[in-house]
């Protein structure tokens, strides 16, 4: 793994967090059809995960991601998805699961431009959202799902969404519609970006 590569400096960077379950896969996923790269955070956990040879579970997936911090510094996987957007040659990126105040710190000083883009929705609503989706390492109870809220605040989630520039509340909305507004959103941002050049 490389760490600690601070020459890369892109254009602009769309910073999407929230509370898991919120919906901030949908913004990544309409981000991708319009042509814009997707760097997913919790993927990069993921993988590191299994190159170690460990199974993809919640339990798994939070040792992990202390660890990374505990070893790299807060900032860790936010410095393996710099790499990653940079490698992608694209002068927008999207990077998915913003959790720590010092991620947010570390990547915006790599960016001409950013912006964050919180999700938010109710812990009931997310629980549902999550026990449908049904991966590996989503909560199979609320114990078990309020326990990854509170690992997730103790990140900084909350200090993240807190000072984001637009807020996405998902609550009683079709995904169809949610897609909709991302898609405005997005659409926004890049006008934004046309214009400031």
């Amino acid at each position: 793994m490389l760490y600690g590569s601070t020459e890369c400096r892109l254009e602009k960077l769309i910073l999407v967090t929230g509370m898991p379950g919120s919906g901030k896969s949908i913004f990544g996923e309409v981000a991708r059809k319009v042509g814009i790269p997707v760097v997913n955070m919790g993927d990069i956990v993921r993988e590191a995960a299994r190159r170690k040879g460990l199974e993809v579970t919640d339990s798994n997936l939070a040792k992990i991601a202390v660890e990374l911090r505990e070893r790299y510094g807060g900032a860790a996987v936010a410095t393996l998805a710099l790499e990653k957007a940079c490698r992608t040659g694209s002068s927008v990126v999207v990077i998915e699961g913003l959790r720590s105040l010092e991620e947010l710190d570390f990547l915006r000083s790599h960016a001409r431009e950013y912006i964050i883009i919180a999700f938010h929705a109710s812990p009931k609503t997310r629980f549902e959202r999550l026990k449908m989706r049904g991966r590996r390492d989503d909560p199979s109870n609320w114990e078990e799902f309020e326990r990854r809220d509170r690992r997730e605040l103790s990140f900084g989630v909350g200090s993240v969404i807190a000072l984001a520039d637009t807020v996405i509340v998902n609550e009683n909305v079709s995904v169809e519609e949610l897609r909709r507004r991302v898609e405005r959103i997005i659409n926004e941002i890049l006008g934004q970006s046309v214009a400031g050049t």
